[in-house]
């Protein structure tokens, strides 16, 4: 299934994100390796997906003289993990911006339907005013993306991009069907999905992968 048709759905072509997808792909990888690797991963996912952040003018003062330079304004963002898997990509995204407001959804996949479940909602106040990150290492159906996307507009959010590290063919056309105008930002883009929704090659549950509960 080709995603070329959807706008704004960025695949990141960088060799050291290649490289540590293929780590978190593997079996064998400890739950300790593959946390790290996640933050890492987030990092590189963050940079571009952040790359046309709006910026102001401060005076600040160097050892040498006072002068006006570009900062980006922290408390204008926001980012929100899908709980549980989402919470490995926070520290990667904080990182780069300590400042940033950090919100929480909750949602679980029923093993027989495969659809999304809400169980858990907390958001900063003021998010409508804010520019929101969506984070989720996989997006599988779409079923999760979508509905933490109805949540977050429910908010009166305006600004939303959506941030994953292994995506499906099937769930980037349901989430761009759903939200064209949504950007999009993949780590790696797999084959397909199988008989009980799981990415394929994929890399088992992140969740299980990152908490270490198997």
């Amino acid at each position: 299934m080709e995603v070329k048709e959807f706008e704004k759905v960025y695949v990141l072509d960088h060799p050291l994100i290649k490289h540590k997808i293929t780590r978190i792909r593997d079996k064998n990888t400890p739950t300790s390796e593959f946390r790290q690797m996640v933050k890492e991963i987030a990092i590189m996912e963050a940079y571009e997906a952040m790359k046309n952040l709006p910026t102001k003018m401060v005076e600040v003062e160097t050892p040498i003289e006072k002068t006006t330079q570009p900062i980006v304004e922290g408390d204008k963002l926001c980012f929100v993990p899908i709980l549980r898997a989402g919470l490995g990509m926070v520290d990667g995204f904080t990182s780069l911006l300590p400042t940033a407001h950090v919100g929480h959804i909750g949602l679980y996949r029923d093993e027989a339907t495969h659809e999304p479940h809400e169980y858990y909602c907390k958001l900063p106040k003021g998010l409508e005013n804010m520019k929101v990150f969506l984070l989720d290492p996989m997006l599988a159906t779409g079923g999760s993306a979508n509905d933490a996307v109805k949540m977050l507009k429910k908010h009166g959010v305006k600004d939303i991009s959506f941030c994953c590290i292994i995506a499906a063919p099937e769930g980037v056309e349901a989430f761009k069907k759903e939200n064209p105008d949504i950007p999009l930002y993949i780590g790696a883009l797999d084959r397909e999905l199988n008989n009980r929704a799981y990415i394929c090659p994929g890399l088992g549950d992140a969740g299980d992968r990152i908490f270490g509960t198997f």
